[in-house]
């Protein structure tokens, strides 16, 4: 019996390993990794391995911003197949040592008319799977297969019978060089490096080749091995065979690494073997979450969007453990893996909470690594690329990556100096914290981007209040849970809107639809809806629930199409909906926190099956390494992670039969539906581990403890989870804070008189103001400002029962230079100015506030494309010396200085005088930005000034937007007479 019994459970084992291991085949087979490589997707098709450090893909594209992966579907030709990609991002770099294999000796990559060594090739001839990539070369016939372990792969070259057989080393590819080298150590090894400015201005990397048969000749390009322009071409004998094998390692500490890499990983293994470890490796990666589904485009989106997220971090250390840190110097690492490429503004929001659940220890190395690039570098970084600061976006989002991971239980670090790192980043002067910390926001005078700013800061600083919270740190929660309320200051209550506090007015014209310097690729429907982590407050601010859904309803039904500033990152619109750019993505949640699940429920499955497809243009934007697919990954569960760190996901809706997420302690957490179809996306009913969900939410514990969770769906919308006991809610209830005030009527810059208006967001405040340093008094009505004047305010919330020892709150103390232009002064603009760089209006050239370096903060007027035409009237005969205008250069914002400037006077508006025309040599190249001021002799009396300045048209070969227009950007055109003043 007992034979028996142990018989029968050996078969047993058998039969679940081979269903374990069929199911697992199946799940590599859905994986398209040709999704997202059209459109503005930016992925690459190329072999990799999970959070792997080499990327071995073809490349298609040079340049341009839908190259910034190195391929683009659309592209029909590959000059080569290089090591290092970037997954979805905005921004291009890498593509480091291309090989391509061909049958002429040509350094040419064939981008310009001349042929070079580039290869047409059809997509009826190309494969891609995780780990594993292949593709005839149709011009030379050669068949390439490539595959990869973590630092280092293979290529696989069949030649055609009787063809030379070349490859092409390229180290001048893709980024400019700083610094390489080919090394010939045998006939069948070499080595070198190749240092790159690019994203990542330093890029340090070092590589290790060998051949599976010696090359029996080598041409370098003008007889060089090292330099700037380094190729090199070997010849291999055709009579020993149509195959060869490449093998390649990389390491960005020396050459040393990357042949210990090689060794380590592949060493003596075939280009099958190697291939074998990969899809095992990916076959494990893709268990830990698996579905159910009939729907097999579904199945192949999910497990597409699955690996798109396992794709970066990048492990950056060698096998030995020494890896380059942010001092470009080598460290030495047993404790932990080192990892790069963090793109934290995106992937906070959804990848790093997905990895709290299913990379737990991974989760450990990526913040282990975060910490180590504090030391190393001085701060926490946003973006980190190979060892280098990019200072990319906005937000110190490494602060809510450790601090959901330190609330989740996931303690694998140094809490101390994990904390201590967040408040660094939280407390320095730089990017607009000067005056968040100051004012409880950012000016738009001060910093660009500032409403995206003071939103995403504030967010971070709670999560660093909770931080502190959890750790006993009484002190830092007061001050980081007042600084996390600090979005109260840049919400307009008469709009709706968060908004640019110019000059503690609200930047106007104002448009909602405008993508201005104010925000991040957003506009102020897309930003309006961002404080997650206080989302009741936010809700009270806009009025209420039933406001609060009337203008989530207004975003999802307003125009999809925005004005102003063309950007590219917005899209995938619903309304004004972005779904292709993350400031959007918690959005469709959001119905939860005001009892209307059920609008969640259609938003989100509207989105998830319009948004994702299986095909190559299959994602509505960037991936943006990862966190695109995060979003799908986790809706397509049923949930989200709308406030990262506050241990809660939000339920949507679920899009499969089935979900087994398969936890790193053997435990399962299981959603299945009951009733499920594509009319049937509502929820009735909800159980969890069999006893009634009543709740939008759930909690991470409950997923991590492992169990159930059950969804019956119907097709009409039910009252499950609307109560308000049964919705989510994230609110700051302590230390409260008084939002600051602001002048809701008033000009800045005014002729005459001004009346201005005083208001504050917060209720049952009181607002104090003073006139040019006179005593403070309470605010009651409008009053009349007629000449330069600072106007400084408060506003204080007093207690219920006040006394000497309970005194007021006060807001932050703000300050307004108003200044008086001449009334006698006007001016007249024969051409538009753009809105979004309004200057401050149709006088902002002749109101004496100067613009600063940084076009973004408001004071420059900005034509696109057009001329600048002025007149200016000085009111009445005035001798005049000198007349002056301010130009602004900033050419890698496409805002260069006009071709040329001219001037013509009349004392009667008739008669004009033309002066001199003073040219400028615009198109000389400069990564500087700079003020010119043009100025002309007059030495007449006069009334009226012309000023016309010809724009430079279109941008330059060889700048980022060839093929674009440029900026002209002007500001105060000043008389000087002879009584010395304007």
């Amino acid at each position: 019996m007992r034979k028996t019994l142990s018989l029968l459970f050996c078969l047993y084992s058998i039969f679940c390993f081979s269903q374990e291991k069929n199911s697992s085949e199946k799940l590599i087979s859905h994986v398209n990794p040709f999704i997202g490589t059209g459109g503005h997707g930016h992925t690459y098709p190329g072999a990799t391995m999970p959070f792997g450090m080499i990327q071995l893909s073809p490349d298609t594209r040079l340049d341009g911003w839908d190259g910034c992966s190195g391929y683009h579907y659309s592209d029909e030709y590959i000059y080569g197949f290089s090591h290092t990609h970037l997954s979805g991002t905005g921004v291009s770099d890498y593509g480091d040592v291309l090989l391509m294999p061909t049958n002429t000796v040509n350094f040419n990559n064939g981008a310009s008319e001349e042929k070079g060594y580039r290869a047409h090739f059809s997509h009826e001839n190309e494969t891609a799977s995780p780990g594993f990539y292949k593709v005839l070369l149709d011009d030379t016939n050669i068949e390439v297969e490539l595959t990869v372990s973590k630092r280092s792969g293979i290529h696989h070259y069949n030649f055609p019978k009787n063809s030379k057989q070349i490859v092409i080393l390229d180290l001048e590819h893709r980024d400019k060089v700083l610094s390489s080298e080919i090394k010939t150590i045998s006939k069948t090894e070499i080595s070198g490096h190749r240092h790159s400015d690019a994203w990542a201005k330093d890029q340090r990397l070092f590589y290790n080749i060998q051949f599976s048969r010696p090359y029996k000749n080598v041409t370098f390009l003008n007889e060089k091995t090292e330099g700037e322009k380094v190729k090199a071409a070997f010849e291999f004998d055709a009579s020993e065979g149509n195959e060869l094998e490449i093998k390649v390692a990389i390491s960005a500490v020396d050459e040393a690494g990357a042949k210990k890499n090689l060794e380590a990983e592949i060493g003596n293994k075939s280009f099958h073997q190697i291939k074998n470890e990969a899809e095992t490796a990916w076959k494990k990666q893709l268990r830990k979450i698996e579905i159910e589904t009939e729907n097999q485009n579904e199945k192949t989106i999910f497990y597409t969007s699955l690996y798109h997220t396992m794709l970066a971090p990048n492990l950056y250390q060698d096998v030995d453990g020494r890896y380059r840190g942010m001092d470009l110097k080598i460290h030495q690492s047993n404790d932990f893996e080192n990892y790069t490429v963090f793109s934290l503004w995106d992937t906070y929001r959804a990848a790093h909470p997905l990895y709290t659940i299913i990379e737990k220890e991974r989760t450990t190395h990526f913040i282990n690594s975060l910490l180590a690039k504090y030391d190393e570098g001085g701060i926490l970084p946003i973006w980190p690329l190979a060892a280098n600061y990019t200072w990319c976006m906005v937000g110190y989002h490494a602060v809510p990556v450790i601090s959901d991971a330190y609330l989740k239980g996931i303690r694998g670090f140094d809490a101390e100096k994990a904390f201590e790192a967040m408040k660094h980043s939280a407390m320095q002067d730089k990017l607009g914290l000067k005056s968040y910390k100051e004012f409880g926001f950012i000016p738009v005078e001060e910093e660009s981007e500032s409403v995206s700013k003071t939103l995403e800061y504030a967010y971070d600083d709670w999560t660093i209040a909770e931080m502190a919270k959890a750790m006993g740190k009484t002190e830092d929660y007061k001050l980081f849970s007042e600084r996390a309320q600090y979005y109260k200051n840049v919400f307009d209550p008469e709009t709706k809107f968060m908004r640019g506090r110019f000059r503690n007015t609200w930047f106007s014209s104002f448009d909602p639809y405008e993508v201005n310097f104010n925000y991040t690729e957003a506009n102020a429907w897309q930003y309006s809806f961002y404080s997650p982590q206080d989302i009741s407050s936010l809700i009270n601010l806009m009025g209420g629930k039933a406001e609060f859904e009337k203008q989530l309803d207004k975003l999802f039904t307003a125009k999809n199409e925005t004005s102003g500033r063309e950007q590219a990152d917005i899209t995938g619109l619903i309304g004004q909906y972005a779904h292709g750019n993350e400031p959007s993505h918690h959005m469709a949640y959001l119905y939860n926190f005001v009892n209307k699940p059920a609008k969640t429920q259609e938003k989100v499955h509207q989105i998830l099956n319009e948004m994702y497809q299986n095909a190559p243009d299959g994602i509505s934007g960037n991936e943006d390494c990862g966190q695109m697919s995060a979003w799908y990954v986790f809706s397509a569960m049923g949930f989200y992670p709308v406030t990262p760190a506050s241990n809660q996901y939000i339920i949507g809706t679920p899009l499969f039969e089935k979900a087994t997420i398969n936890l790193e302690d053997q435990k399962k957490f299981e959603i299945s539906t009951e009733n499920l179809s594509d009319t049937n996306k509502y929820i009735a009913s909800a159980k969890l581990n069999g006893k009634p969900l009543n709740r939008s939410f759930i909690y991470h514990s409950e997923i991590m403890a492992g169990g159930k969770l059950v969804f019956k769906m119907t097709d009409k919308p039910s009252n499950w989870a609307t109560k308000d006991d049964e919705i989510p809610k994230t609110e700051i209830t302590e230390n409260l804070i008084v939002s600051a005030p602001f002048i809701a009527k008033g000009d800045v810059a005014f002729k005459n008189e001004t009346e201005i208006s005083l208001a504050v967001a917060s209720e049952k405040t009181d607002i104090y103001y003073s006139l040019n340093d006179s005593e403070f008094k309470k605010y009651s009505k409008p009053f009349i400002i007629s000449e330069e004047t600072v106007l400084k305010t408060y506003a204080e919330q007093l207690p219920a029962k006040p006394s000497a020892r309970n005194l007021g709150k006060r807001s932050a103390l703000l300050s307004t230079h108003f200044y008086k232009i001449d009334p006698n002064l006007s001016i007249k603009l024969e051409t538009e100015y753009a809105n979004q760089y309004n200057g401050g209006g149709d006088n902002a050239l002749i109101d004496g506030v100067h613009g600063a370096i940084d076009f973004r903060t408001g004071a420059w007027q900005g034509y696109h494309d057009k001329d600048l035409k002025a007149t200016v009237n000085l009111g009445s005969s005035k001798e005049v010396k000198t007349v002056s205008v301010n130009f602004l250069q900033d050419q890698r914002s496409w805002i260069f200085y006009p071709k040329d400037v001219s001037c013509s006077v009349s004392e009667n508006g008739t008669d004009f005088t033309e002066l001199p025309i003073q040219k400028i040599e615009a198109e000389i190249p400069s990564e500087e930005a700079g003020i010119k001021t043009i100025e002309f002799e007059i030495n007449k009396n006069i009334q009226f000034i012309k000023i016309s300045a010809k724009n430079f048209g279109a941008l330059p070969k060889g700048h980022l937007g060839y093929g674009g227009k440029a900026w002209l950007f002007v500001d105060e055109i000043s008389p000087l007479t002879s009584e010395g003043g304007k």
